[in-house]
């Protein structure tokens, strides 16, 4: 008999008949993850937030906004990207420039647009420091290796196409006005309630 990983459902001591055969999963029934960023003030970069579980862009947006801006974050834009469309460097040590150990040269090519974010310290996040034109990912990190002045080393860098980041414009400013005078468990006086609300319920009904 297949043995639970919740104790409490062992210790039922349930007869060898109850045991049913596992249901193979169907292909991405899991949700996927995406990373949130958070700007805290206009003007600021953009920070990385955290990470949430979403069926999709629009609701790992929601899910974002309703985890990151409502407990005690001030929150001036929100931006999404699904994280498997984040091309990532390797992490360096001893103070080492991780754009030092990249071979070759910009191409100067524009066809493409990149987002890039450094990480400058080891357990802090990694801020947003620019965009760059270029050919492919690689190009675009030779593209930011020229383009952005270092003060200190960059240990870690991500680096996505423009396209693949959901973020919220001047329309969807009203979604942060009422956050200071909401408690946290004020859920349903959230417009994203609302729109989770509807996703459970159409997914229900398929």
């Amino acid at each position: 008999m297949l043995k639970s990983l919740d104790p409490r459902v062992n210790r039922l001591a349930l007869p060898e008949e109850f045991e049913a055969p596992m249901a193979s999963k169907e292909q991405l029934d899991q949700f996927e993850t995406y990373q949130a960023f958070v700007q805290t003030k206009e003007g600021k970069p953009f920070e990385h937030a955290g990470i949430v579980h979403a069926p999709n862009e629009e609701m790992a947006f929601l899910f974002a906004k309703e985890q990151f801006s409502r407990r005690g974050m001030f929150c001036n834009a929100l931006c999404v990207v699904k994280t498997e469309l984040i091309q990532v460097t390797e992490f360096t040590d001893n103070g080492q420039d991780v754009y030092d150990t990249l071979e070759g040269n910009y191409s100067g090519e524009t066809s493409e647009s990149f987002e890039v974010f450094h990480l400058l310290k080891r357990g802090k996040q990694h801020k947003y420091i620019g965009n760059v034109q270029a050919k492919d990912f690689e190009d675009g990190l030779l593209a930011a290796k020229e383009t952005y002045s270092r003060d200190k080393p960059v240990l870690n860098v991500w680096i996505t196409k423009s396209e693949n980041i959901l973020m919220s414009d001047e329309e969807d400013v009203d979604i942060w006005n009422t956050l200071k005078e909401k408690k946290y468990r004020d859920a349903i006086d959230y417009r994203a309630a609302d729109k989770i609300k509807a996703f459970k319920e159409e997914q229900a009904q398929g």
